[in-house]
């Protein structure tokens, strides 16, 4: 069995924090758990790493489901154990494709623990696209944002349909009425009651690790301070939060006239785009993300320095989770608020310096990375070991100059070295990758 200390390295973490070991420590005490933390303070590995000693990995049985609210949650939770390389098989279900292909996959790769969106789980529960007689552990991940998302009763639904359940863990950013009501209607052996894990106060010594500033922006129309802001953090990451999608869109198309490489995510968003632009902002080929509040919860992305918001948020909950996005872990990170000239700022976001960048010049700064398109997967037999080999060998790149490779069933992304990307280019005209002939072009803004 692996070492919890050569997952971590595979993880590329040095230790467990307080919560994660604790969580770690009590997650077998009970049948029922509950794990308060903040948003960005790892909940994911602290469920994950016990979960993981659980499962049999000689079984071919299904014997864990994580219900989670997005399906971005679901594949990013997917993407944290792959990298953990700790034997267990993993799929993810969730809205947005034909639920056929999913089952198709479901007897392919035969998952010991599924990541499942509420309506999709009851979906394949509806149809018995697998068994259930072997799941004995259900997560319920982001509780409260699946409340929020209007998923009460469709999680209720797919509890009911777990007959051998014997342990069922909650983890949730908020401390809510509604958690133990939830949990007490589940039908699970209660050994030693309920068990609650709070680490919310970890917030406040997150809070001492973010710098609040306000930036005043002379007109009622903001797109010019928001460029001059980006342009003085001499592009590091930065997310910038807006109020509707119609904003998000009209942003980005703003900033890339300006020459920022700057995505667009929000709800509106057909699934490919939207991991297309997590992708490219996650491996470094866009340094400015602009989306609603969609990405203020559940997404994991641990290089982000900056949050700005371009809009107010609406009420204290929403300034923290679209803060939370930086400053994770232990990091440090910074957080602008643009404040319009009839605007105010709500008291609940307390004492800010003012940062004024009016005499700023609009320059905005190249990422270090551009994104190759490869038009070949998972289906073709692609895998990351072929990606990388191809490049160097036939591109004459070396690992350096090779940043993070995503496979999907029918193309790959790959993050190159923007300054070799002209001789990349040339050095693999006419090549083929593992004797396939396939499209492999940069993704242009």
């Amino acid at each position: 069995m692996i070492s919890v200390k050569d997952i971590l390295s595979n993880l590329g973490i040095t230790a467990l924090s307080a919560m994660q070991q604790q969580a770690c420590d009590t997650f077998h005490e009970t049948g029922r758990y509950v794990l308060l933390s903040p948003t960005g303070s790892g909940k994911t590995l602290a469920y994950l790493l016990p979960l993981c000693r659980d499962i049999d990995k000689d079984s071919e049985a299904l014997q864990a489901v994580v219900i989670v609210p997005s399906r971005e949650l679901a594949l990013q939770s997917h993407d944290v154990l792959t990298r953990m390389k700790c034997g267990v098989r993993s799929l993810c279900l969730y809205g947005g494709r034909p639920a056929m292909e999913e089952h198709r996959r479901l007897a392919a790769v035969k998952p010991q623990v599924v990541f499942a969106t509420p309506g999709r789980l009851n979906d394949h529960l509806d149809k018995e696209n697998f068994s259930t007689a072997a799941i004995a552990t259900l997560v319920v991940d982001e509780f409260d944002k699946c409340l929020e998302f209007g998923f009460l009763d469709e999680m209720q639904a797919a509890v009911t349909r777990l007959p051998a359940l014997k342990r069922l863990m909650l983890t949730s950013a908020t401390d809510m009425e509604s958690i133990p009501q939830f949990i007490r209607r589940c039908a699970v052996a209660d050994r030693a009651g309920v068990r609650t894990v709070n680490f919310l106060g970890e917030a406040e010594a997150r809070e001492e690790r973010l710098e609040v500033k306000t930036v005043p922006a002379p007109q009622k129309d903001k797109l010019e301070t928001l460029a001059r802001l980006l342009s003085a953090l001499r592009g590091e990451p930065a997310m910038v939060f807006v109020g509707y999608r119609e904003s998000v869109e009209r942003i980005r198309k703003y900033l890339v006239a300006e020459q920022f490489a700057a995505e667009a995510y929000h709800g509106g968003m057909e699934q490919d785009r939207r991991e297309r632009a997590l992708y490219k902002f996650r491996s470094g080929c866009s340094n400015v993300l602009v989306s609603t509040d969609l990405a203020a919860r559940g997404l994991d992305i641990p290089e982000v320095r900056h949050i700005v918001h371009y809009h107010l948020p609406a009420s204290e909950e929403a300034f923290i989770h679209r803060s939370g996005r930086t400053g994770r872990w232990d990091a440090a990170g910074n957080v602008y608020i643009i404040v319009g000239p009839e605007e105010h700022v709500p008291e609940f976001i307390g004492e800010a310096a003012e940062w004024n960048v009016d005499g700023e010049r609009i320059n905005p700064v190249s990422p270090a990375w551009v994104t190759l398109y490869i038009g070949r997967g998972k289906k073709d037999k692609l895998n990351k070991v072929d990606i990388l080999g191809f490049l160097c060998k036939k591109g004459g790149l070396t690992a350096k100059d090779v940043g993070r490779i995503d496979v999907a069933d029918r193309f790959a992304y790959v993050a190159i070295a923007a300054r070799k990307l002209n001789l990349l280019m040339k050095n693999i005209a006419g090549e083929k990758i593992k004797g396939m002939k396939t499209i492999i072009q940069p993704i242009k803004q």
